[in-house]
Order: C-alpha cells, then sequence, then structure tokens
C-alpha cells in the first residue's frame, strides 16, 4: 500500500508540482471563458474546475490527467441554463454524475477497444484545430503589441529547454510576460478582463430545486448529454495520455471517477466537467506525471483565484495564447499528413471524417460517432471479401460437393448465395461449411435461399461440417430443416 502511494504520489514531486502550477495558470480562462459559454457566472467553472481536478486525483483511473470544467460540456448546458437557471444546471451536474458511476459499474469504459486507431488520430487532430481556433478572437482587431507578445511567449516556450528542462518554459513564459506587461503598463487584454474572479472559498450548496419527477423530467436528457459526451471526451483524453506516458489506465475506475468529481462539483456550486486534453498534454509536457500534478493543479488554481486574484488577473491573455497555441502544435498528429499517401483509403477517410465533424460541429460525440461507424462499415466490408466457395463434381456428375471457406455475414450472403449453380441438373448437393462461419440472421437465411433452391429445382441438399457456434443460430433461427415451413415456401 505505502509503495503505491509512493509511486501516485511522491515518485516525482518536481516535476508534479511544477507541471501542476503551469496547468493552474492554464485552467483560469478557460474556466471563466467556459462559463461565459454556459450562461454562469465566472466562479461556477473556477469551483467546478477546483473540485474535479482534486477529487480526480484521488479516484481516477489515469494518473496524470487533467479534468475540469471544459467548452464541450458547457456548449451542452447553455439551453439549460438560459430556460431553467442555475440551480437546474446544479441539479443535472449531480445526475450527470450519477449516471457515469452506473456507467463505470456496467463496465462501459471497456467500450474503448472499439475506437480505431484512426478514430483516436482524427479526434486529436480535430481537437488541436479546435484549441488552436479557440485562441484567434484574441489575436483578432488587437495592436501589434499582442502579437509581439504572443511570438516572445513561442519563443521562451520553444527555446528556454535548451537553458534548462527543470523550470517548465511554459510556466516562464506566463512570468516573464506578466512581468514586461506590468513594467511597460501594456494597454493590453488580460485574465481580470474576462471575468470577476471570486474572493471566497466554495462551500457546500444542495440545488434548490423541487424534488420531483417534473425536476427529473427537465435534467435527464441534459445530464444523459453530459455523462455521454464527458466520458468520451475522458476516455479518449486516457487512451492518448496513455500513450505519451507508455502507461495503462483503468477507463473503468475512470468511469467512476469522473461520476464522483461531478457530484462533488455539484454540491459545491460548480458545473460539470471532464478530462481536457490541452491541459493534460500541458501537463505531460511540463513534467507531470503522477496523481500529485492534478491534485496541484486544483488546489493552486483556488488559491490563486481567491487569495492572489489580483495578480492574476494581470496576466496577459497573449501569454496564455502562446501556451494553447504550443499545445494544438503538440497535440495535432503530423505524421498522419504524410500517412494519408501510405495508409489505407479506408483508414484515411475515418480520420478526414472524424476531423471534419468535430470541427464543424464542435461537438466530439459526433465525429467519433462518425468515425466508428465509418471504421465499422469499412471493416465489415473487408472482412466480408474474405469469402471462398469452391465446387467439384463426382465421376458419375451425380453429386456436386460445395467447400465454403470464410465469414458469412450482411455484407458476404449475396456473394454466398451467387457461388451456387441452381439451374445445374444433378441428383444431389453437399455443402461443406468445415471451414466457414455463419454469423447472423443474414447469413442463416442466406443458407435457407441456397437449400430451398436446389431442392425447387429437384436437388437434394446436405449441410454438413458446420461449427458449434454457427450450429446454434442456424439451428435456432433457419427454416430450410422444419418441413411446414419450406413445404409453404416452396408453394409460394
Amino acid at each position: 500500500m505505502i509503495n503505491i502511494i509512493k509511486q501516485n504520489w511522491l515518485s516525482n514531486v518536481r516535476g508534479d508540482v511544477l507541471a501542476g502550477l503551469v496547468v493552474a495558470l492554464a485552467l483560469i480562462p478557460e474556466a471563466i471563458a467556459f462559463s461565459i459559454i454556459a450562461g454562469v457566472d465566472p466562479k461556477v467553472g473556477l469551483y467546478a474546475s477546483f473540485c474535479i481536478a482534486v477529487v480526480i486525483s484521488f479516484v481516477g483511473g489515469r494518473p496524470g490527467m487533467i479534468s475540469a470544467a471544459t467548452g464541450a460540456m458547457a456548449l451542452l448546458m447553455v439551453t439549460l441554463v438560459k430556460d431553467h437557471g442555475l440551480q437546474y444546471l446544479l441539479a443535472a451536474t449531480l445526475l450527470t454524475g450519477v449516471i457515469q458511476i452506473v456507467f463505470g459499474y456496467i463496465k462501459l469504459g471497456s467500450l474503448m477497444r472499439f475506437v480505431s486507431r484512426s478514430v483516436v488520430t482524427g479526434f486529436v487532430n480535430a481537437l488541436a484545430i479546435l484549441i488552436f481556433m479557440a485562441q484567434l478572437p484574441e489575436l483578432t482587431n488587437v495592436t501589434w503589441h499582442v502579437y509581439a507578445m504572443t511570438a516572445a511567449g513561442l519563443g521562451i516556450i520553444y527555446l528556454f529547454p535548451y537553458i534548462t528542462k527543470s523550470i517548465p518554459s511554459p510556466l516562464v513564459t506566463i512570468v516573464v510576460l506578466t512581468g514586461v506587461a506590468m513594467y511597460f503598463n501594456m494597454d493590453i487584454r488580460t485574465v481580470g478582463d474576462m471575468g470577476e474572479l471570486p474572493d471566497t472559498l466554495p462551500i457546500f450548496l444542495w440545488p434548490d430545486v423541487p424534488l420531483n419527477f417534473e425536476t427529473l423530467a427537465i435534467v435527464f436528457p441534459y445530464s444523459v448529454s453530459l455523462a455521454v459526451v464527458g466520458l468520451l471526451e475522458s476516455l479518449m483524453t486516457a487512451t492518448i495520455v496513455d500513450d505519451l506516458t507508455d502507461t495503462s489506465s483503468d477507463k473503468n475506475r475512470e468511469c467512476k471517477g469522473q461520476g464522483l468529481a461531478n457530484i462533488g462539483a455539484g454540491l459545491l456550486g460548480g458545473m460539470a466537467g471532464c478530462a481536457m486534453i490541452g491541459q493534460s498534454i500541458i501537463n505531460v509536457k511540463s513534467g507531470g506525471r503522477t496523481r500529485l500534478s492534478t491534485f496541484t493543479a486544483g488546489i493552486v488554481l483556488l488559491m490563486l483565484v481567491v487569495f492572489l486574484g489580483s495578480w492574476v488577473s494581470k496576466i496577459p491573455m497573449a501569454a496564455l495564447v502562446a501556451v494553447m497555441i504550443m499545445v494544438s502544435i503538440g497535440t495535432f498528429s503530423w505524421s498522419s499528413l504524410s500517412n494519408l499517401r501510405t495508409h489505407p483509403l479506408s483508414t484515411s477517410v475515418v480520420m478526414v471524417a472524424t476531423v471534419v465533424v468535430v470541427v464543424a460541429t464542435h461537438n466530439l460525440a459526433y465525429g467519433v460517432l462518425v468515425g466508428v461507424l465509418l471504421a465499422g462499415l469499412f471493416f465489415a466490408n473487408k472482412v466480408g471479401q474474405f469469402l471462398l466457395v469452391s465446387s467439384e463434381v463426382d465421376n458419375d456428375n451425380t453429386l456436386r460437393t460445395y467447400k465454403v471457406v470464410g465469414q458469412v455475414f450482411f455484407t458476404s450472403a449475396d456473394k454466398f448465395v451467387s457461388y451456387f449453380d441452381f439451374k445445374e441438373a444433378i441428383d444431389k448437393v453437399v455443402i461443406d461449411l468445415t471451414h466457414a462461419h455463419f454469423w447472423d440472421i443474414t447469413s442463416v437465411s442466406a443458407l435457407d435461399k441456397v437449400v430451398i433452391k436446389f431442392r425447387r429445382e429437384g436437388t437434394e441438399v446436405e449441410v454438413i461440417g458446420m461449427n458449434e457456434a454457427s450450429a446454434t443460430i442456424v439451428d435456432r433461427f433457419a427454416v430450410h430443416d422444419k418441413p411446414d415451413v419450406v413445404d409453404n415456401l416452396m408453394a409460394h
């Protein structure tokens, strides 16, 4: 137990604390922006980010991943807040947590194995594009000072590691540019211009809504959407952090952890949140690896906004824009562009489709859903091609044996039927299924069609060699071995 605690919390103290500090500074403007998107006070997003980060550091399944209030979740809350107000959002947040815990117990996290690598790559690239696009308003219709500060920030981020890697370069960027902006009294946009920072600690807050079915009917649809999108983004981010750190994570524990974190956020007056790929990458790139980095980010965030708000409000947005541009550049899978020429066309189509849908809708769930569906269709079509039926006739031309090799299911069922010559005048046909597998109702119907067509022509049919799994579905759903049904079909 002590060894586990040391590994998860104390194996990288310096790197985790410094990384957590960088993440906390980057979280503040985003939490405020997402609160504005959702139509609530900035403290709702800031309290949520603090609570979710701290809770998930203890109960999450992916050490070193950052969870907080996010834009994807904020977009889903707009209508609820507009129509019913903050209290119903808090109730929806609590229900979201409960649903996610249920998803964790039914092991919904295991479904990540159905998400192909091309979908993950598309998801990553789309997020990189969205992160970059989110910075454009800060670089539009501004003075030259903003461009100079942003360029200087990028210069520090990429050049400072050549001097030393003991201090994260994004942290140096934020400190240096804040100092420069204050020294020269630059008239540029700062964190304080985004919204008023809270000056009190969060308090326990039960949503002030009637506990009845009418309230449930209002919040349930929103809670389901928040739960699904939140887990989807969290599990995809966990997969990406797994790759970055070459470690594994417990996806089902992450589902339950996200649920507990959202319940905590709702009870402290915060909005629902999930994992953040941008902040998670900042954390990893800055040296964060264990649960301590996530915990530090949450605690430092609260301390900064409550006790050091006057200083934090002076941080120029240009410094944080530089950090987020670094994140978008580092997030994008540049090798995927060259791979478009070498990878199979189906893989490239899935990746590009995922990117296009996510960027067009700003909804990660839609993009991943389209990507998974396309990947499934391409896979089914490819597997359906691996079907071969050969035949040979005996010396007397009275018996023909068809040998079926491959997978028979909905995409290959018509191909399976096309291999048989029903007009051949022959006494008996043997269909050898030793090296074949029947997967679904469509394949069983195809076998029925073949057998009944032969019998209509007066040919005796024998099916042999069926494996146990195929026999189970054929025995249950086939009609060719049920005389009454066959007689009725042949009569028509």
